[in-house]
């Protein structure tokens, strides 16, 4: 069987023809010169094959065939008008379901933003998942991810906003510090205990550099198990072990003098807490809203 080579514009001419009563009424209605609808609607009986419409001076009149071809052509016409209504409704108002990711503590941090988000929009219904794990936008539905990662980590199938460099520094308790003899190694780093998340080795992984350019990778077992950043601060503060924290999450912590910076010499790669979302092209407008608004607050 061949692919049927339509032109959905010829089916709308011909609904308009027959709706309009003739070809005079019908090019008004549209807006062309009657001879070429005359000869679209032509042209299109010669790739049917048949003949649609009986021709007369003094009116048109539908063949047997022409009466079922109008009734999928006014079909394709109220389909494509109510397509438009749904386009022109959702860029008029933002609507709809709108799934954000991002870890606990930086929703937490989001909780004024994202109530100014839901008054402003009463038909949008935002739904959150608080994690700092790596989501999988299309398999778990997520329309925005919040994470940070370095300028190499993103899945380049996915569109991103950069919305401010992000500091991880790593922290312990002085005393712990102390116990193992001021960390002041790398290798000292290798002995201490570890809390944070875990590899598929179910190691805890840290990439650090300094000054010179000079990379070290850390493989670590962990002491504490959680991508929860409360809990591994207040876990840190027991003396429990060495953690990678945001820095603006301990920076009372680091002024106080109850939590150090291990390795201050050494640091993580540039990071960027950033929007990461399906694509640029076709973004609903309530998903574009809430980019804004993050840009705005976040950025």
């Amino acid at each position: 069987m061949q692919p049927i080579c339509a032109d959905f514009n010829d089916y709308v001419y011909f609904a308009r023809v027959v709706d309009c009563g003739g070809f005079s009424a019908a090019a008004r209605h549209i807006g062309i010169p009657k001879s070429r609808l005359s000869r679209r609607i032509a042209a299109l009986e010669s790739r049917l094959g048949v003949r649609l419409l009986q021709r007369s001076t003094r009116k048109l009149t539908l063949t047997d065939v022409g009466q079922q071809f109008l009734s999928h052509c006014q079909t394709i016409l109220r389909e494509g008008e109510a397509a438009e209504r749904v386009a022109a409704s959702l860029l008029a108002e933002p609507a709809g379901r709108v799934r954000l990711s991002a870890p606990a503590e930086l929703l937490n941090r989001l909780t004024e933003m994202l109530q100014r988000f839901i008054l402003q929009h009463p038909k949008v219904v935002l739904e959150t998942v608080a994690t700092a794990r790596r989501v999988d936008l299309l398999e778990e539905g997520i329309d925005v991810a919040l994470r940070v990662r370095t300028t190499d980590d993103e899945d380049p199938q996915w569109a991103t906003r950069r919305l401010r460099p992000a500091y991880a520094v790593l922290v312990a308790s002085p005393a712990l510090v102390q116990q193992l003899g001021g960390i002041l190694t790398p290798g000292a780093l290798a002995m201490a205990p570890a809390l944070g998340v875990v590899g598929a080795d179910q190691r805890i992984h840290w990439r650090l550099m300094n000054a010179q350019g000079e990379v070290r990778e850390f493989s670590l077992p962990p002491r504490l198990v959680t991508e929860h950043f409360g809990l591994r601060r207040q876990a840190a503060l027991d003396g429990l072990g060495v953690t990678m924290m945001p820095r603006e999450n301990v920076a009372a912590e680091l002024a106080a003098g109850t939590l150090v910076e291990v390795l201050p010499d050494w640091h993580f790669p540039p990071s960027y807490l950033q929007a990461v979302y399906v694509s640029q092209r076709g973004l609903s407008p309530a998903v574009r809203a809430l980019l804004d608004l993050l840009v705005e607050t976040l950025g």
